[in-house]
């Protein structure tokens, strides 16, 4: 009896920093410092280039990372690496460095509207300017031929890219695309420049973290995913300007997403394609506004691979069981083994 009451202040003590240890944890997945609009407070994991590009209202900054092959190589082929609607460039670092590794030079750009990169009120958002912004950065560092890999919206822009400049694609590699099906043929109304704005300016760390819980990963997350959404969110935090100078753009490229779909012209892509999917993708557009018996419909991935493969002239399909939208985040190693078999190259790493 005295030995089990002598317990319990150690069982209090253990019980009560377990609760702290889990407030930490809490406050620290809370946490987001500023940013910055153009993520000036955030680091990336190499040198940050511009690109200055003329438009009707002065110059507009295009940023972009340029990482040379480990090992020194004359004419190295090159990988164009796009980023999602919800990311930057730097989320792909891991798959960039493993690029780098194995030969390849590797351009990383952040596109206008996006992340490091100008966010000009008055622009042009389309997916055929975003496409010929790359085609100009590349033409202005002697690239005449690249491998384009391209993830969520960037598989989106990829394809818009594609079938803009079909001599200038090696290969072409879709991960988890969006646009594999049209929103707004199933049934996702409309929403509008002015509510897509007011829904970004209320946009916070919670609500992000929210809807990449559901849609990206399938009820699963961690704090590397949390690292991410982060990154996204700080550039919400600051002063009512900056806030709006994001939540603008990306409103703006939220209905570039919803009015300029890529659905029809599969049967276009002549390039060699691999679409690589995770089967717990559920990501679509507009399913807040839809009934739960549509939303549950949309974002089907598996289905939606294999049928835009099928209408693809010279594609194949990669799936990954049990991964959601990020198979670069959610499992680097199986990526980069079906990457790197994709490219025909072998890797230098061993697949775990």
């Amino acid at each position: 009896m005295t030995r089990s009451i002598k317990l319990w202040p150690l069982l209090l003590l253990a019980l009560l920093s377990g609760a702290a240890t889990a407030a930490d944890n809490a406050a620290n997945d809370t946490d987001v410092p500023a940013l910055g609009p153009n993520l000036e407070d955030y680091d990336y994991p190499w040198p940050v280039s511009r690109f200055a590009m003329d438009s009707p209202n002065g110059s507009v900054s295009m940023a972009y990372m340029d990482i040379a092959p480990t090992d020194e190589i004359v004419d190295p082929p090159v990988a164009v690496l796009l980023h999602g609607k919800n990311f930057c460039g730097a989320y792909w670092q891991d798959t960039a460095r493993a690029l780098s590794e194995n030969g390849y030079r590797v351009i990383v750009p952040d596109q206008v509207g996006f992340c490091k990169s100008d966010k000009p009120a008055a622009y042009s958002y389309t997916f055929h300017h975003l496409a010929a912004n790359t085609q100009a950065l590349l033409a202005s560092l002697d690239i005449d031929n690249a491998t384009i890999i391209g993830h969520s919206m960037g598989g989106m822009l990829s394809m818009r890219y594609a079938l803009m400049y079909p001599d200038t694609v090696e290969q072409l590699i879709l991960v988890d695309p969006i646009g594999l099906e049209d929103w707004k043929a199933k049934g996702v109304p409309y929403r509008g420049m002015n509510a897509w704005y007011a829904r970004e300016m209320k946009k916070d760390y919670a609500g992000i973290k929210a809807y990449q819980l559901k849609s990206y990963y399938d009820g699963e997350w961690n704090q590397h995913y949390a690292e991410w959404a982060k990154m996204l969110a700080g550039m919400y935090v600051g002063s009512d300007e900056d806030k709006a100078t994001v939540a603008w753009a990306q409103a703006a490229t939220y209905d570039m997403v919803y009015t300029q779909p890529v659905f029809y012209e599969f049967e276009q892509l002549d390039v060699p394609t691999t679409l690589m999917i995770g089967t717990r993708d559920k990501t679509a557009l507009g399913t807040d506004l839809v009934s739960d018996e549509l939303a549950a419909e949309l974002g089907n991935y598996p289905k939606l691979a294999e049928e835009a493969v099928a209408r693809m002239p010279n594609a194949e399909l990669v799936t990954f069981e049990g991964i959601g939208h990020l198979p670069p985040i959610e499992a680097p190693e199986r990526f980069k083994s079906a990457l790197f078999k994709s490219l025909d190259t072998p890797s230098s790493e061993s697949d775990d």
